[in-house]
């Protein structure tokens, strides 16, 4: 006769090891990949288990994709913390946690005062045997008709409302930052308005172009300047 499997604890938070932090379902961590060169897993933990002593503590997880792991891979217009919520679950040793960190709304990230080492976003979530992304369509913005990328700078016209990355205007990033007031070539022709001493803060806005978003993975465009957020 088999013998029973020793019964499992449902627990309701570890602390990680080495450290005094300590985890819960919901937490989204950082696990220590099989290769160290490479940087850490992302993951959210959906529950914790041990065995009936306490000991060899599991937790489940639902992945966070980077963009070079997703099927079409990075493209430009991905900010450089963001990741793609997954539909891979897997259990993994409680001992592979490296650190908890946090994967913030779209809209959250873009008002950080600072991003640190911790901080991420997520604006898809991501089905691993298709490729496919939900939400499937996204707004683009500029001549380039490319997503909004948080850690590229961006003017708004005062006319329009629609935003442009200064690369894409004829206009360096120092320029940019120097104006008080924009309008677009196609706003200032219209209300006779000059361009000179314009500025508007670089956050994302609403867009009158929704395009689908497998578009941008297969038609990935370089643009604009990058500007590292703060701390990242």
């Amino acid at each position: 006769m088999a013998k029973p499997r020793p019964a499992k604890r449902i627990l309701d938070s570890y602390t990680i090891k080495g450290s005094n932090k300590t985890i819960k379902p919901g937490d989204c961590v950082l696990m220590r990949p099989p290769d160290s060169s490479k940087p850490p897993y992302v993951a959210r933990v959906e529950s914790i288990e041990a065995g009936a002593r306490g000991s060899n503590v599991k937790v489940r997880v639902r992945w966070y994709y980077r963009p070079e792991e997703s099927i079409g891979g990075r493209r430009q217009f991905h900010g450089a913390k963001e990741v793609f919520l997954s539909d891979h679950y897997d259990v993994q040793s409680a001992d592979t946690i490296e650190g908890k960190c946090f994967v913030h709304s779209f809209k959250n990230y873009t008002k950080l005062d600072a991003v640190g080492n911790e901080d991420f976003f997520c604006r898809f979530e991501y089905k691993s045997a298709t490729g496919s992304f939900i939400p499937d369509r996204i707004a683009v913005f500029c001549k380039c008709e490319m997503p909004y990328n948080p850690d590229d700078l961006m003017i708004q016209c005062e006319g329009c409302s629609d935003w442009y990355h200064p690369a894409c205007i004829d206009m360096t990033v120092e320029e940019a930052k120097k104006l008080e007031h924009f309008f677009c070539q196609s706003c200032s022709s219209q209300n006779e308005k000059k361009t000179e001493n314009s500025h508007s803060a670089s956050r994302q806005s609403e867009s009158k172009v929704w395009m689908p978003f497998w578009e941008m993975m297969l038609h990935g465009t370089q643009f604009g300047v990058t500007i590292q957020p703060n701390g990242g």
